[in-house]
């Protein structure tokens, strides 16, 4: 008996468990271990977009995302609450009057803290921008691998007369099994 859906090819209307099926057993067997586990972390090497990133990634994007972390970070914070402390300290004469440089009401400190804003604004601006160009990246790069896998997935079923049911319902056991808490069903 033929399968209508593919003319030529045999029968695969009866249900099976996974690893009773050729393709499953070579998904299981693909890590080096046959342990039943078809959908596990690390289990399957995918184009990194990580490495593809480093290839376009130019100097000046590393220079402003180290500012961007340093700006976002609890030490810039401290660092800042400091200076502050200190201009101040200096400044209202605590120290001794002789070292005032920017009397009360800071003139200087608030120019250099504003210009010091709009160049952490800018940097700020720059990692998003390149973060979303990364996105974009990774995006394309998932549509490209679904796309390659669809169409080998379709031509690779076709030829061998896979059934089609068996393969969306180990779909649906790996898309429920994704969040990473338990292996599909019946394995």
């Amino acid at each position: 008996m033929t399968d209508p859906e593919f003319p030529g090819a045999p029968d695969q209307s009866t249900s099976h468990s996974p690893l009773e099926c050729t393709a499953c057993q070579a998904i299981d067997a693909f890590d080096g271990t046959v342990d039943g586990v078809l959908f596990g972390g690390g289990k399957y090497h995918v184009p990194n977009e990580k490495s593809a990133w480093q290839i376009v990634r130019r100097k000046q994007d590393e220079v402003a995302d180290h500012v961007t972390n340093f700006a976002g970070s609890l030490k810039f914070v401290y660092l800042h609450s400091v200076w502050f402390f200190i201009w101040v300290l200096l400044n209202v004469g605590l120290v001794g009057s002789a070292l005032k440089f920017d009397p009360f009401p800071f003139g200087l400190l608030t120019m250099i803290v504003s210009l010091e804003a709009i160049f952490l604004s800018t940097f700020v601006m720059v990692s998003q921008n390149r973060q979303a160009a990364r996105s974009d990246l990774r995006a394309q790069l998932d549509f490209e691998t679904n796309l390659r896998a669809e169409i080998w997935a379709i031509h690779i079923g076709a030829k061998l007369g896979i059934d089609h049911e068996h393969v969306e319902d180990i779909v649906r056991q790996a898309i429920e099994s994704s969040d990473g808490t338990s292996a599909p069903k019946g394995l």
